[in-house]
C-alpha cells in the first residue's frame, strides 16, 4: 500500500526532493494560487506552521496554475508574493498540475485516497464555486478530481492521507485536525 513517502516532488529550484524526507511528520499538502478569492488563506496557513512547525507538523505548498489561471509568473515570483504579503516561511514547491494528463503523480495517489465530498455550506464562496460548475463542468461532483485552489490534505505521522479539506473549509477546523494528530 502507498504511503506519501513514495513520492517525489520538484522543488522552486528544479531538485527532487523526496517526501521520505518528511518523514514522521505530521503534514498539510495545498495547491495554491496567488490572485484567488482563497488566496488569503496563506496568512491562515503561515500562523498555523509557525506555531506547530517544532512539533513535527509542516506544510508542503504546491503552486498551481489550472483554477482560473490565478497563479501566474515563475517560481520565484510565487515565492517572492508569498514572502512579501504573507510572509510565508513553509516548503514551496514548482508550479505542477494537479488534474490531468500532466498531474503529479503525487495528486493521483493523493485523490485516489480522499476523493472529493463536496464544499461547506456556511461558506460564502460556496454557492458562487456551485454555481460557476454546474454551468461549466456536469457530473463535477462525482469526481475525485480538485476542484480549486487551496484544497489540503491531512496527512498523518506514519504516512496515510486521514482528511481532504475543499478550499471552502473553516481554517480553524483544519488547524483542530491536524493538531489531534501531533
Amino acid at each position: 500500500m502507498a504511503k506519501v513517502y513514495d513520492f517525489k516532488l520538484l522543488d522552486k529550484k528544479k531538485n527532487e526532493v523526496s517526501l521520505a524526507d518528511y518523514k514522521g511528520k505530521v503534514l498539510l499538502i495545498v495547491n495554491t494560487a496567488t490572485a484567488c478569492g482563497f488566496t488569503p488563506q496563506y496568512e491562515e496557513l503561515e500562523a498555523i506552521y509557525y506555531s506547530l512547525k517544532d512539533h513535527d507538523f509542516t506544510i508542503l505548498d504546491i503552486p498551481c496554475n489550472q483554477f482560473g489561471h490565478q497563479t501566474p509568473g515563475t517560481d520565484e515570483e510565487i515565492t517572492e508574493f508569498c514572502s512579501l504579503h504573507f510572509g510565508v516561511d513553509f516548503p514551496q514547491f514548482k508550479k505542477s498540475d494537479v488534474n490531468g494528463e500532466a498531474e503529479l503523480p503525487l495528486y493521483t495517489w493523493l485523490k485516489s485516497e480522499k476523493g472529493f465530498e463536496g464544499f461547506d455550506e456556511d461558506n460564502k464562496l460556496t454557492p458562487l464555486l456551485v454555481d460557476m460548475f454546474n454551468k461549466n463542468f456536469p457530473g463535477w461532483e462525482k469526481t475525485p478530481d480538485i476542484k480549486w485552489n487551496f484544497t489540503k490534505f491531512l496527512i498523518n505521522k506514519e504516512g496515510d492521507v486521514v482528511a481532504r479539506f475543499e478550499p471552502t473549509k473553516d481554517m480553524k477546523v483544519v488547524e483542530e485536525e491536524i493538531k489531534k494528530l501531533l
